[in-house]
């Protein structure tokens, strides 16, 4: 889009705020509602006329396909400043396309950074409560049992002991017998743990001894299998590295990995319209984008579309930003400055400790178009692959979400799979998302092939869905809030507007 000119640009008061936001991404938004809700002053921008910017959720010919234009100069202004020019860069690496999309292609809505589902019970849907962001947004169940990838073949996620009992095909008397063990020995934990009467050591409760070590030592403990180990850390604790190596990035102890089964079993049924223990915002995550602009909004936050930051003001002799300088010309003064990650900020003469460089990591993605779903008869799921699942150099867990038409993201009868991995390296995080892919779906057909395996499809319920399109590509995330608000809570529960309609049994 043109960008328009310098005059049309409207003049900001006041001149002066405690935190400038550009970008109204996720990470932005959330931001820019915390900030306005700990009582800062926050002006927040965007270059686009609409909300949501790397975090938007786009129709498919626009994903991916614009490059990041070059932040236009801005008029010289008052040069009691240093000014650093910026200039925008493309934060995805590595993209590689497939396929021809299906037509109409506008009606794929493609979420730019890949979804997440979200706990029903998870401190994200209580920070939307209490921010008054679930006001604004729409919530799906994904009603689907997870999926786990074990030896080539996905088996149902035993989640729950009516599920453990439930499952009598691919479940061994004796996973059966040891799991129902272990999920009555957390049950009882966590009772004990709530009750928690003071003076008195529960009998039910986990020793501390054993909370303290290692996951995986007090699942091999409880005499847990090794694919039965892999139900709990990957598809219901949620680990994402390797946690039976030595080397393990993040390892997770007993006391983490409980804390996160009961979130789970908490989530299950939290909500009337949301019985499984994940929700996901309809129509895409770029709706949570606007909602938390909305809960900022509410709280004083001034927001500009159309409004680029051109350059930096920096303090010369103490090495530190002071504002920007917005495409208009207007320099505005603020005590934090964030930028989206498509701005590239120039590297100063100035001492580095390298910290920043511990904000970034990397994710490695896929999306996927298919016809079929994965699993017959079930619409939206999530599918796990286990560390090691698909190769030996395989260290982190690969996670899987399908979406279908009923969160208006598709058109009936076609189905969106994304798929992501944690990466300290871009073709090793592209290598497992391929070879994912490669498990989940058969390759495209040519058209020679098309109409036997049609024919063969309608005999072969089996038969594994057909990609028509993927994408596979690279991302850097960052982390940011602790730096600009170090002593501050996370918006805080007394944040929260009060609705006299709230209906608290509702995901909406």
């Amino acid at each position: 889009m043109a960008e328009a000119p310098a005059h049309d640009y409207p003049t900001i008061e006041p001149t002066s705020f405690d935190v400038v936001i550009c970008g109204t991404g996720l990470p932005e938004s959330v931001l820019a509602a915390a900030c306005a809700a700990a009582g800062k002053t926050v002006l927040h921008v965007d270059p686009n006329p609409f909300y949501g910017s790397l975090y938007s959720s786009v129709p498919l010919p626009s994903f991916l396909s614009p490059d990041p234009s070059s932040v236009p100069l801005s008029p010289s202004g008052d040069d009691s400043h240093t000014v650093v020019d910026l200039h925008r860069r493309n934060i995805y690496s590595e993209v590689e396309t497939s396929g021809v999309a299906p037509e109409p292609s506008r009606r794929f809505t493609v979420d730019l950074v890949g979804p997440r589902v979200l706990y029903c019970a998870d401190e994200a849907v209580d920070l939307l409560l209490r921010s008054g962001g679930s006001h604004h947004v729409e919530f799906k169940s994904v009603e689907g049992r997870s999926l786990l990838y074990w030896e080539g073949q996905l088996y149902p996620v035993p989640d729950s002991r009516q599920a453990i009992f439930l499952d009598a095909a691919t479940l061994k008397l004796t996973e059966k017998t040891v799991l129902f063990r272990f999920f009555e020995l957390v049950r009882a934990h966590i009772a004990a743990a709530d009750e928690d009467v003071e003076g008195e050591e529960a009998s039910d409760k986990i020793s501390e001894e054993d909370l303290d070590l290692p996951f995986v030592e007090y699942l091999k403990k409880q005499q847990l299998p090794p694919k039965m180990r892999a139900v709990v850390l990957y598809a219901i604790a949620m680990a994402d590295y390797d946690q039976d190596t030595d080397c393990c990035e993040k390892l997770l102890t007993t006391r983490e990995g409980i804390q996160t089964i009961a979130l789970y079993s908490s989530s299950i049924g939290r909500f009337a319209n949301a019985q499984r223990a994940f929700i996901y915002p309809m129509y895409g995550h770029g709706e949570l984008t606007q909602a938390f602009c909305r809960c900022a909004a509410v709280k004083g936050a001034l927001y500009v579309l159309r409004m680029p930051i051109s350059a930096l003001l920096m303090d010369e002799e103490r090495k530190n930003c002071l504002g920007a300088r917005l495409t208009s010309g207007q320099d505005i003064l603020c005590q934090q400055l964030i930028l989206d990650p498509s701005y590239k900020v120039p590297i100063l003469d100035a001492p580095s400790d390298g910290s920043d460089s511990n904000l970034l990591r990397k994710v490695a993605r896929g999306i996927c178009i298919i016809s079929k779903s994965v699993k017959q008869d079930s619409s939206n799921l999530l599918i796990v692959f286990p560390p090691k699942s698909l190769e030996e150099q395989q260290i982190a867990a690969i996670r899987g979400l399908q979406l279908s038409s009923n969160l208006a993201v598709c058109p009936p009868g076609m189905f969106m799979v994304y798929l992501s991995t944690p990466c300290a390296d871009t073709s090793t995080g592209k290598q497992c998302i391929k070879k994912a892919i490669d498990a989940l779906f058969a390759p495209q057909a040519s058209d020679s092939l098309e109409g036997h395996l049609k024919e063969t499809s309608e005999n072969n319920e089996d038969l594994k869905p057909t990609v028509i399109w993927s994408c596979v590509y690279v991302q850097e995330i960052t982390e940011l809030f602790t730096d600009i608000c170090p002593n501050e809570e996370f918006l805080p529960k007394k944040s929260a507007a009060v609705y006299a309609d709230d209906d608290s049994d509702s995901a909406e």
